[in-house]
């Protein structure tokens, strides 16, 4: 566990040198408070205390910063040839995988934790689902977990951030929107296979404060085999590659 949290902090450090921390943070920011308190939300105009707004823009921002973070944190090594120096040492491709996973999620957590006035500023406001918004923030948790590991997984298999950048959208479009479109026009089994493979409809279903053992084994299952495919890729590289 030592190894694991000396590379998460080192991860998490580089993410501040490079300002890359500091500018996902203050975009994201910008966005969901854009998105919540003037353009799309309209809480004071509506007099509602909900943050269903917030967690709508955040959905679809935090897709788009994900794959941004996470396209270096393989890509550059291999790039470097930092990866091979790691792979020598008296550490498990696992812990590697986990702690630049630890890294990037940690990131998230600052970031969420950063829009907590907007939950007390609304609960200010008047009567508010606090079940539904604790909820909310758990699911974009487990939605960014899950998107780590497919990040890391785009970043496994590739030296180019902007291979892994674009792999990761790719991949994560499917689970983001194509799987909830297919579900939405179709019938039968194939739109119970396609809604239970959407993202979205596990993450909405959180949001709206509903918590199932389906949920999360949904999201867990991503997590799991998102790192397995990063194992499996770094596996296969021996020093000498």
């Amino acid at each position: 566990m030592k190894k694991i949290w000396i590379i998460t902090k080192r991860e998490l450090k580089s993410f501040f040198d490079s300002l890359m921390a500091y500018i996902m943070i203050v975009l994201f920011l910008g966005f969901s408070g854009f998105f919540t308190w003037i353009s799309g939300g309209d809480i004071f105009l509506v007099n509602q205390a909900s943050l269903q707004s917030f967690f709508g823009i955040a959905f679809w921002t935090l897709f788009f910063f994900i794959p941004a973070i996470t396209m270096g944190l393989l890509a550059e090594e291999r790039k470097s040839g930092t990866i091979e120096l790691l792979v020598t040492k008296p550490i498990s491709d696992w812990q590697i995988i986990i702690g630049k996973f630890f890294s990037a999620f940690l990131l998230i957590c600052i970031t969420l934790a950063l829009t907590l006035p907007f939950y007390i500023t609304v609960a200010s406001i008047g009567k508010i689902d606090h079940g539904a918004v604790w909820m909310g923030y758990l699911g974009l948790l487990l939605m960014s977990a899950s998107y780590i590991s497919i990040g890391l997984f785009a970043s496994s298999i590739t030296s180019n951030q902007i291979v892994s950048f674009l792999i990761a959208l790719f991949i994560g479009i499917f689970f983001h929107l194509i799987f909830d479109i297919i579900g939405n026009t179709s019938g039968g089994w194939i739109a119970g296979i396609m809604n239970y493979l959407s993202l979205s409809t596990h993450y909405e279903s959180m949001a709206r404060g509903v918590i199932d053992s389906k949920d999360l084994i949904y999201f867990f299952s991503i997590i799991l085999i998102g790192l397995v495919g990063t194992e499996i890729a770094l596996s296969k590289r021996s020093p000498s590659n």
